[in-house]
């Protein structure tokens, strides 16, 4: 026998139980996975020229991996250490890089960009680009929030959420609000249609021809929605399009109607509707809660499908485009299941706003 003679490579019940736990598990990385065969097939009895063939790999690769796990046992199955060039930052510069971009603005500017950062500080633009995205620090981003500051918030986010995931029996839950101002709008110029390579085309350019204000309501059990459009926005449309949904509604059923604080809601022309019709329970959401209307699901779905990319010629014409999707909807309905509970989003909140000083709810 020619060559130097193999590392003798004998397995423990319990390291070959590892290996071939490595071996079949789904998340285990192919480099793992690969020298577990390769340590297997070398504790089986074969040499490095019959373990190669087996696993599928050169001669020299399977007497590296002998050696290191006769060496190191498992733990010389991981990477080592790759040498490279030495670190040149320091702590101290990269946390007076975080200290700077979390507590101090630039001369004349609201925020810290990679060149204005590098200029002040003396690195490069990439160094200073790896520390922010290291730390999750994105100074160019700004979102917008809004907490209400309804003393109610609480009881009301309760009531809504308790309506949405156990409704009362042989009870019809109503989601009302408005879409007011939507506007008729037509583009300077003909739409060039989509196309191969190409997406459709829109001049950026319009003409305004009038607004139209869909009310609707949504029945958060079915999907179906229950719509009307006025020319106006007062307490008198509201007031007719609560008669729509009394026809619609089944004889004598107990309708409970979720709305917003909006002041046609509240007139006392509405409220003695109300008190006509005492089989209407209304439930409002808290003040700047908007989100908490399952309505705007559907105000989010008909904008995006229907009327922002519509071209309209008239007032009439958007009614008709808004009508028609109304009824298509109507024919395949499908609800938006709410899943949230209110104790789900009251957690979310207190971490979200747990630094804000007198935001106005206590949770």
């Amino acid at each position: 026998m020619k060559g130097r003679p193999l590392a003798e490579l004998i397995l423990t019940a319990e390291e070959k139980a590892t290996l071939e736990r490595f071996e079949r598990r789904p998340k285990s990385s192919q480099r793992l996975v690969l020298r577990s065969r390769i340590v297997l097939a070398c504790a089986s009895g074969m040499s490095n020229r019959e373990a190669a063939e087996h696993v599928g790999v050169c001669p020299v690769t399977v007497g590296k991996w002998r050696s290191r796990f006769v060496s190191d046992r498992l733990e010389g199955l991981a990477d080592e250490p790759r040498p490279g060039v030495a670190r040149t930052v320091t702590d101290e510069q990269v946390e007076a890089v975080i200290a700077r971009t979390l507590e101090t603005k630039p001369k004349g500017a609201t925020h810290w960009s990679v060149r204005t950062m590098a200029k002040a500080t003396g690195m490069p633009k990439s160094t200073v680009h790896r520390i922010w995205q290291t730390f999750g620090l994105k100074p160019h981003k700004s979102e917008t929030f809004k907490l209400s500051t309804d003393p109610f918030f609480v009881e009301k986010v309760r009531d809504v959420v308790g309506l949405y995931m156990n409704p009362p029996e042989h009870a019809l839950v109503l989601c009302v609000d408005e879409k007011s101002q939507v506007q008729a709008l037509d583009r300077t110029q003909p739409v060039l249609p989509m196309d191969f390579g190409y997406p459709e085309y829109q001049t950026h350019d319009y003409v305004r021809h009038g607004t139209t204000s869909l009310f609707a309501a949504l029945n958060a059990k079915t999907g179906d929605v229950i719509g009307q459009c006025h020319r106006r926005h007062r307490h008198q449309e509201f007031l007719k399009f609560l008669n729509r949904i009394d026809d619609s509604a089944p004889d004598g059923a107990e309708v409970h109607l979720i709305m917003d604080n909006y002041g046609t809601h509240k007139t006392e022309k509405v409220k003695k509707w109300f008190q006509r019709h005492p089989n209407y329970h209304v439930h409002f959401t808290p003040t700047s809660a908007s989100w908490l209307n399952l309505v705007e699901r559907f105000f989010s779905e008909i904008t995006q499908k229907r009327i922002r990319r519509g071209t309209f010629t008239s007032v009439p014409a958007l009614e008709r485009a808004i009508h028609e999707y109304l009824n298509a909807h109507n024919e395949e309905p499908k609800p938006f299941v709410w899943t949230a509970t209110a104790e789900a989003i009251f957690g979310k909140l207190r971490v979200n706003f747990s630094r804000r000083q007198g935001c106005g709810i206590i949770l």
